[in-house]
């Protein structure tokens, strides 16, 4: 149906694709054409002429860069989008995305051709070499495991039903990406319009706690003398986050958010223990897990053998991705986060309460909170001098995005290797991402600039070591920042060197020859590029920092730029070799 409610003839399934997604709620689809795109691109242009009410398809000149803006934009806005990709190699390209997206339960909707069957004698058949030398025995095996569902579209009228059921798995708990293989003989066919226009037939799974174990969880918490909250992934909502902010302070539980990928409640919480929770998790009795993948380092730290463990989340065992997962769960609390939290907040108030134990351990929490705020504070100042830290860094940023929230603005960090979250101290809730631990690099300055075009209004800053800044496939997100008026401020922390990998051998190696060696292997990026230059080709604002001293002046000035100019920037920030961030 057209857009002023018009019967319209019927398009090629290359086109009704598009009417279909929109329908379902998509606003854009992140798109990198190839030869397989033919019908895609005449039927997409059929559809518009037609009057069908279409997502944006935004040309992206790489799949990864595709994929990463689908996470961000998702990670933002909470809806979900679309990535149609060329063929085998494209799949290839955005397979890391498709990683993450796994590792991060962000829904997606990731579409790529399929080379022409046919050689000949029929519409849409192979016409150059390329047809033969992308054909795969299994394409879909590119990204089968990372995908909750995969399908290939067998015809033209198919299309309304398949993209309903890819839709609504993708969408059902845990969330996740799908994958439709799209054969390029099938999208030149015609599609009949029923359905095209319609919402998913059916609504996504959403799960939920056992009531049983809803109350029994409940019980701990409440009679625990000394309880611990691990999280990772945030608490799922602004209103759970929210209300985890205060269930914690009333009930004195000390929050760690132990390589968390978002914030769960405010980092100015008396709550709010610290990064590591090895301390408290060696006597803690009660230990509530939100979300988290690996809650604790095993080697180095666990719950006692009489501790009672209670696992909260989509997926709490990560039964779907993760062959090898032991962490221990007493109690298991299956649905999404928000919801079973503010479910479990409601079960932990209805319980009677020990008033002057809650006192007492609220005074202890909270002075373990503050000594871990001067520690971190402390590590920061080290480095306010020439050669910078990414912690004093982190330091200026966080307090920068501060004053911008008291000033009305929402801001948002996706970290990837760069400023650390500790010395950020955020307080709001979708304040901060970082790298799905999945670890495929080069997420973050594509999941930057999907979130900035998710809500332009939000001040985005995208921090990543230098490594990461090259994975990220820089030239491509600075020219779609340019193309798409996205002002998203890049910070290169750049110490010249794989900084993870270099930490990695010594944490596992301690005291052993790279932790002693002044030149370690395989991890030098010497001598670094001049990252300004890249950004500058596509007319960004940028600046070298050489001073710890002009972080924040240069960091003023960006925000500046970015606010009133509304124009990317990138500061290429010179850092010392240290930190394992």
């Amino acid at each position: 149906m057209a857009k002023d409610g018009s019967q319209t003839k019927g398009v090629s399934a290359g086109g009704a694709i598009f009417g279909k997604l929109k329908a379902l709620g998509v606003d854009y689809v992140f798109t990198n054409s190839g030869t397989d795109f033919p019908p895609i691109i005449e039927g997409l242009i059929e559809a518009r002429d037609e009057g069908l009410d279409l997502p944006e398809p935004l040309t992206v000149p790489h799949e990864m860069v595709a994929v990463g803006m689908a996470h961000g934009y998702y990670q933002i806005s909470g809806q979900a989008q679309s990535v149609m990709l060329h063929t085998n190699v494209g799949l290839s390209n955005g397979a890391t995305g498709v990683i993450n997206a796994a590792c991060d339960q962000v829904p997606m909707f990731v579409m790529s051709g399929r080379t022409p069957v046919a050689e000949s004698d029929r519409f849409g058949a192979r016409t150059v070499p390329i047809g033969w030398g992308q054909e795969m025995y299994d394409q879909t095996g590119l990204v089968r495991e990372a995908c909750k569902w995969d399908y290939e579209l067998k015809f033209a009228d198919q299309v309304s039903e398949v993209l309903d059921r890819g839709w609504t798995v993708a969408n059902s708990t845990p969330t996740g990406p799908v994958y439709l293989s799209l054969p390029r003989e099938v999208l030149c066919e015609p599609c009949p319009p029923a359905g095209l226009d319609q919402p998913s037939k059916m609504a996504p799974s959403r799960g939920a706690a056992n009531r049983d174990d809803l109350a029994q969880a409940a019980e701990l918490i409440a009679k625990a003398k000394r309880p611990l909250v691990i999280a990772q992934r945030g608490a799922g909502s602004q209103e759970a986050f929210d209300a985890l902010a205060r269930f914690v302070e009333d009930w004195a539980l000390p929050v760690s958010m132990y390589w968390a990928n978002q914030i769960a409640i405010p980092m100015a919480s008396p709550c709010h223990v610290g990064w590591n929770p090895d301390a408290l998790l060696k006597e803690a009795d009660v230990v509530v897990v939100i979300n988290a993948l690996a809650p604790w380092f095993p080697d180095r730290a666990s719950p006692p053998e009489d501790a009672k463990v209670i696992n909260i989340g989509p997926d709490p065992l990560f039964t779907r991705n993760t062959p090898i997962r032991n962490f221990r769960s007493d109690v298991t609390l299956a649905g999404e986060t928000s919801t079973v939290l503010l479910e479990l907040i409601e079960a932990v108030n209805a319980q009677d309460r020990d008033a002057n134990s809650i006192a007492a351990r609220l005074e202890r929490v909270a002075a373990l909170a503050e000594e871990n705020r001067a520690q971190v504070r402390a590590t920061a100042a080290k480095g306010n001098k020439q050669v910078t830290s990414k912690e004093w860094v982190a330091h200026i940023l966080g307090k920068l995005i501060r004053e911008q929230s008291a000033n009305g603005r929402k801001s948002s960090v996706f970290h990837e290797l760069g400023c650390p979250l500790p010395q950020l101290e955020l307080d709001e809730h979708l304040n901060y991402f970082q790298e799905p631990h999945s670890g495929g690099l080069g997420w973050g300055l594509p999941a930057a600039v999907g979130g900035q075009l998710a809500d332009r209004d939000r001040l985005v800053f995208a921090t990543m070591g230098d490594g990461s800044y090259m994975f990220a496939n820089p030239a491509v997100c600075h020219q779609v920042m340019e193309a798409l008026e996205l002002p998203v401020i890049t910070l290169v922390l750049n110490n010249e060197e794989w900084g993870a990998v270099r930490h990695s051998v010594e944490g596992l190696y301690k005291g052993g020859r790279a932790a002693q060696a002044n030149d370690v292997p395989l991890t030098s990026l010497r001598p670094s590029p001049d990252f300004t230059k890249t950004a500058e080709a596509s007319r960004a604002y940028t600046e070298t920092v050489t001073d710890g001293a002009e972080v924040e002046a240069a960091l003023r000035r960006a925000i500046k730029v970015a606010t009133q100019e509304k124009r990317q920037v990138l500061l290429n920030i010179a850092i010392e070799r240290t930190g394992p961030h």
